[in-house]
């Protein structure tokens, strides 16, 4: 071991980092980009704790923690999906049983909102595995990505 060498300490919660966002393209639709951030740990205990709700058990009479799935699901689409680009009406019917033939004919596609990211993520089996899949992934916000 050489002297002249100076070791600096580093904590590694300091180099932590809560959140990035990364536009993904999803596979079979020529277009549609999703912009989805990967959470920490951390950030994602405080998402379930705020869809935790505390309900007395009336056998034991004991508070107990319940999961509101719908709360859950709203706080997980707002802190993962951050936009869309797109989302094409034809793509949809691929996604979930819609009926588009009342649109306008001039909307093409579905712009990006919380509540239809959230129908999206509610109604469509693979469009939901694919987010859950993908975030799950650190590979996929490690890499030199483009962030937004």
């Amino acid at each position: 071991m050489k002297d002249d060498v100076v070791k600096e300490s580093v904590s590694l919660s300091s180099l932590l980092s809560p959140s990035k966002t990364v536009r993904f393209d999803y596979p079979g639709f020529s277009g549609f980009s999703v912009d989805l951030c990967f959470l920490s740990r951390e950030e994602l205990v405080k998402l379930r704790k705020r869809a935790v709700i505390n309900k007395l058990n009336r056998k034991t009479r004991q508070q107990e923690e319940i999961l509101d799935d719908d709360k859950f699901l709203e706080e997980y689409v707002k802190a993962v999906i951050k936009g869309w680009t797109g989302l094409k009406l034809s793509y949809l019917e691929e996604l979930l049983l819609v009926d588009v033939s009342g649109l306008a004919s001039g909307v093409t596609e579905l712009a990006y909102t919380q509540e239809n990211a959230e129908t999206l993520m509610r109604n469509s089996v693979d469009f939901d595995a694919w987010v859950v899949e993908t975030i799950g992934e650190l590979a996929n916000f490690t890499k030199s990505k483009s962030t937004k």
